[in-house]
């Protein structure tokens, strides 16, 4: 199928012909200024970083062409292919490109075949009327923190990325039939921000804990599926009814209508058979993660496979996809590996005298930077790179590493002021019902209360109950 080709390039606001020019700057200017103790690579990648920074932020080029920029860029600067090469290159062409193909974006296409799949055979519809029937009496607002509660539990056990797909791929209809503006974006977010929310609640919920604990048993610290729940669960119910009392008074009105028709059709046609076969297996397969062991990814893979061998999806079911998005977390994670890769964390964390610092202040200060780092970049890639260094600091100065490890994983898992923050954001914001200056009002203010709770509330509270 062939669009229309443009006659004319599209018009900048000032606040993106701004941005444009801000980001040339400080990119050129990061490059040939002489920073003292960077290493020649981190210093390229704190260019690219800087620059990605500026243009997700003012959107001075499509989001999804930063996401691009930030790969090509890598390529050229820091593998064996850079345009002015290093002494010793940090990473490979072949790596840099692997993102495009990262296991996240591998369930993310599972997700979005699935929806349109739903969306295609009215299965979604169908869903949606018997999973809002219990809650539909109670108003709107009622209604939401249904359906935020719903999506925070199965995130506990499920990866938030898969229980966004599969909870837009039923709740698509609903949204569509609300009237246009607020109340779409308010029930648009809420889905997203309670499974970033719910995922904190179990080690298996988020990457970030499953990293924390990873990191503090090859320290021979133990905390148990049990004990992670007892830390992280207070803080999950807080932060999730405050999300709904905040979404539901800024974005939906109690007197909202919820135009929603609660007879099921269902499709009987071989095709939709079969399609809905394939689909109840994947979100049985993607409920039961912790029991099989198969990856989120290698399960969202399944009904690529399975539809188009069937024929209950073709190859323009596929071309219709959302590769924007896609193309976007693959931008996120790309930039996260760089920065490891060369060596740009350890320059960062370098610059602050931590011994100098009380306590108090030392674990507000990681905190920040895992709400900082993982809103620009995905929260997995963002504990990769801050947990092994604030264990190491904790160790070193003699402080709870358990309680750091915490902290800085429970920071970067609730970091979503960004369509690049998290996958779940990201497939919000493939509906294009979230501008993205509601989401980035929205996570700030999360972000905010998160790291009031984390720094200053939460390790009194657990000292308290003998937790940590």
């Amino acid at each position: 199928m062939t669009t229309k080709a443009p006659t004319r390039l599209p018009e900048l606001s000032r606040t993106q012909s701004i941005g444009l020019l801000v980001g040339i700057v400080v990119f050129i200017t990061t490059l040939v200024v002489d920073l003292p103790g960077i290493e020649p690579a981190a210093q390229r990648m704190l260019a690219v970083f800087l620059l990605a920074i500026v243009l997700w932020v003012t959107e001075a080029i499509p989001l999804v062409a930063t996401a691009l920029l930030v790969i090509l860029l890598q390529v050229l600067l820091l593998t064996d292919q850079a345009l002015v090469p290093l002494e010793e290159s940090v990473t490979t062409p072949a790596d840099t490109f692997a993102a495009l193909a990262d296991p996240v974006i591998i369930l993310f296409l599972g997700g979005f075949l699935i929806a349109d799949g739903a969306a295609k055979y009215n299965l979604d519809k169908n869903l949606a009327a018997l999973l809002l029937r219990p809650f539909i009496a109670g108003g709107a607002r009622r209604t939401v923190l249904g359906l935020m509660l719903i999506t925070a539990l199965l995130s506990m056990f499920v990866s938030n990325t898969a229980t966004t797909a599969t909870m837009f791929a039923v709740l698509l209809p609903v949204l569509m039939a609300l009237p246009a503006g607020k109340a779409r974006t308010g029930l648009a977010l809420s889905i997203p921000i309670a499974a970033n929310v719910g995922g904190i609640g179990t080690p298996v919920g988020t990457p970030p804990n499953a990293i924390a604990l990873g990191q503090l048993s090859a320290q021979g610290i133990t905390i148990s599926f049990l004990d992670w729940m007892l830390l992280a669960m207070p803080l999950m119910i807080v932060v999730l009814l405050g999300s709904w009392w905040m979404l539901t008074r800024r974005f939906i009105a109690a007197d909202t209508p919820f135009e929603i028709d609660l007879e099921t059709r269902f499709n009987t046609s071989p095709p939709a058979l079969v399609f809905s076969v394939v689909a109840g297996l994947t979100v049985v397969l993607w409920l039961t993660e912790p029991l099989h062991g198969l990856a989120s990814s290698t399960v969202g893979f399944i009904p690529v496979v399975l539809l188009l061998a069937t024929g209950a999806m073709g190859p323009k079911d596929l071309q219709g996809l959302q590769w924007h998005v896609l193309y976007l977390v693959a931008g996120g994670i790309a930039l996260g590996s760089g920065i490891g890769a060369s060596g740009m964390d350890v320059w960062l964390l370098e610059l602050i005298a931590w011994d100098l610092l009380p306590g108090t202040a030392l674990i507000a200060l990681l905190v920040f930077a895992g709400l900082a780092m993982s809103t620009v970049i995905s929260s997995s890639a963002a504990a990769n790179l801050l947990i092994p260094l604030a264990l190491s600091l904790a160790i070193g100065l003699g402080l709870n590493a358990a309680l750091i490890a915490v902290v800085v994983a429970l920071g970067c898992a609730l970091a979503m002021a960004l369509p690049i923050s998290t996958p779940p954001n990201a497939i919000a914001y493939a509906t294009g019902e979230v501008p993205q200056s509601a989401m980035i009002s929205t996570g700030l203010v999360i972000g905010a209360v998160g790291f009031g709770l984390l720094a200053f509330v939460m390790p009194t509270w657990w000292s308290w109950l003998g937790l940590l």
